[in-house]
């Protein structure tokens, strides 16, 4: 399979793998931790990470979270009632390992991401759509995003929980799932390396033109998060500006367990 037919595989069966019909939800310990605002995103340096965007196509937001806001999202795994669809990659040809798309209404902490998250990044993303000549531009709030792509027919909602076990990965791939795209998005880590697992390490290709695939691994903390391009970015040349198209993956764990978030803008269809 070619890598255009995997992702139009990967956007046709990621939300239709195993379709969630949950129980009533009884109260959790962890409940106020998933309800509580993200504790490291206003103390971002925001300049700094649309320099590592512009330069790079990711950055990295230290300490996004609390052990006890990463805790408390990977212990809601295991309650059916939170997601609408679970993906096991193994059926799919998207790696080892599965993940599940949360339900609306989303958890406070993960709505507040979303909101909070995008309006720092709609501004690079309106910045990079005029450098490469593409006339779409973004809302200043997220919720002016989304009646955009509601209107368009794409309302499922796309934040994502992952798991990966011992042999585990997520091949490279985009998350697109629709014809409106944020072009940026965040996979925050909620697990500590070299405590709960090894390996899984963060991978970003870079394919320019008539060059070389560009590999970028991506060291992370618990609670930590990686913002990257979704599809393409533009790059300075000689020449003018010119689209270099972008992959993100997992590698391979090799021991213990991983749990991340996937915070992607955009709904489904």
């Amino acid at each position: 399979m070619s890598s255009s037919e995997h992702h139009a595989a990967r956007q046709a069966t990621a939300d239709v793998d195993t379709p969630r019909r949950p129980p009533a939800r009884a109260a959790q310990p962890s409940a106020l931790a998933l309800d509580t605002p993200p504790v490291g995103l206003a103390g971002q340096d925001w300049a700094e990470v649309a320099r590592a965007l512009d330069d790079g196509g990711c950055a990295v937001l230290p300490g996004l979270l609390s052990d006890a806001q990463c805790d408390a999202l990977a212990a809601c795994y295991d309650d059916n009632a939170r997601f609408r669809s679970r993906i096991v990659m193994s059926r799919h040809g998207f790696g080892r390992g599965e993940y599940q798309y949360f339900a609306y209404p989303l958890p406070g902490l993960i709505q507040a991401l979303r909101e909070q998250a995008y309006a720092y990044l709609a501004p690079i993303a309106n910045r990079w759509n005029a450098a490469m000549g593409n006339p779409v531009r973004y809302p200043p709030t997220h919720a002016g995003f989304l009646r955009r792509c509601h209107q368009a027919g794409q309302a499922r909602p796309t934040p994502l929980l992952l798991r990966y076990g011992p042999g585990d990965y997520n091949c490279l791939h985009q998350d697109l799932y629709g014809e409106h795209v944020f072009p940026l998005q965040i996979a925050i880590l909620l697990s500590r390396p070299g405590r709960d697992y090894a390996g899984g390490e963060f991978v970003l290709t870079e394919q320019r033109p008539r060059m070389q695939s560009r590999v970028e691994v991506v060291p992370l903390d618990k609670g930590d998060a990686v913002v990257f391009a979704v599809n393409e970015r533009p790059v300075q040349g000689t020449r003018g500006v010119y689209r270099v198209k972008l992959r993100h993956g997992v590698s391979r764990l090799r021991e213990g367990r991983r749990h991340v978030m996937g915070v992607i803008f955009h709904d489904a269809a």
